[in-house]
C-alpha cells in the first residue's frame, strides 16, 4: 500500500449535493448480489444511507470537497472491488482520544460489524445524521461516533483545533485529537463498563497505545500503521 500523505488543516468545507453515481446505477444487480453474500456472512449489517466524497482539494490549510448520498451496499461493493470509480473517495472523521498520561485509546471492532477485528480510533463512514445546513459536519460526526462506540461525550474531553487529514488512495481520514482529563486505565475502565451495558456493542476490546507525544506531520510509525489498517478496511 502507498504510504499515506498527511495534511494539517484548520478548515473543512464539505458541501453535500445531489449527485447521480454511475457506478451504483450501472452495476446495481452485481451490487445487490454482493451485499446479499455479505449479509449471509454478517447478518447484522444493514443497507442504510451513507455519504461519499469527490473533488477533494487541499489548499493553504483548507480542505474542500463535495459529498453525495448513496446506499451502504454500493459503498461496500466499491470498497471491496478495489475502488473502481477513482473519482470518489471515502472521507470520514476520527476521534483520537488521548488520556492525561499520554496514552491513545483505540477500539477493536466487534465480530458482527463490517470491519470486525480492526483496531483504530472511533470513527465511521458519514451518514445523513451528519448533515448540517447543507454541509457535512465532521466535528459533529466525530462527537457522535465517539459517543456511540465508547460512551464518552464532549464533556469528557477537549478537542484540539485543526485536523490531521491522512490520505491513502481513495480514503481520507480527518483526525481530531481529543484530550481526556483522565489517565488511560480509568478511560479504559469507563469504556469497558459502557460496553458491558450494551446488548450489542460496536467494540469488542479497548487498547491503550503509548510512546508518542503528538500527532504531527511526521506521524509516528505505529500510528501510521493503525491508520493504514483503518484505511485499508474502508
Amino acid at each position: 500500500m502507498t504510504s499515506p500523505v498527511i495534511h494539517r488543516v484548520t478548515a473543512l468545507d464539505l458541501a453535500v449535493r445531489p449527485v447521480v453515481w454511475p457506478f451504483a446505477e450501472e452495476r446495481r444487480a452485481e451490487i445487490a448480489a454482493h451485499f446479499a453474500e455479505k449479509q449471509r456472512e454478517r447478518p447484522k449489517i444493514w443497507n442504510g444511507r451513507v455519504l461519499l466524497g469527490r473533488d477533494a482539494v487541499f489548499t493553504d490549510g483548507h480542505f474542500a470537497a463535495t459529498y453525495f448520498e448513496t446506499d451502504f451496499a454500493s459503498f461496500l461493493a466499491w470498497r471491496d472491488w478495489g475502488f473502481p470509480d477513482p473519482a470518489v473517495f471515502n472521507g470520514f472523521g476520527m476521534g483520537a482520544l488521548r488520556t492525561s498520561d499520554g496514552a491513545f485509546v483505540l477500539g477493536e471492532m466487534a465480530q458482527h460489524t463490517a470491519n470486525s477485528g480492526r483496531i483504530y480510533f472511533p470513527s465511521g463512514t458519514p451518514d445523513l445524521d451528519d448533515i448540517k445546513d447543507g454541509a457535512l459536519d465532521i466535528p459533529g460526526s466525530v462527537v457522535r461516533e465517539v459517543a456511540e462506540e465508547t460512551g464518552l461525550t464532549a464533556n469528557d474531553y477537549a478537542a484540539e483545533a485543526g485536523w490531521h487529514c491522512v490520505v491513502s488512495g481513495r480514503v481520507i481520514a480527518m483526525i481530531q485529537v481529543l484530550n481526556l482529563d483522565m489517565p488511560g486505565e480509568v478511560a479504559r475502565a469507563r469504556i469497558e463498563a459502557n460496553l458491558a451495558r450494551e446488548a450489542e456493542p460496536e467494540l469488542s476490546a479497548i487498547h491503550l497505545v503509548r510512546g508518542m507525544s503528538d500527532l504531527t506531520p511526521s506521524m509516528p510509525r505505529f500510528v501510521t500503521a493503525f491508520i493504514a489498517q483503518r484505511l485499508a478496511s474502508r
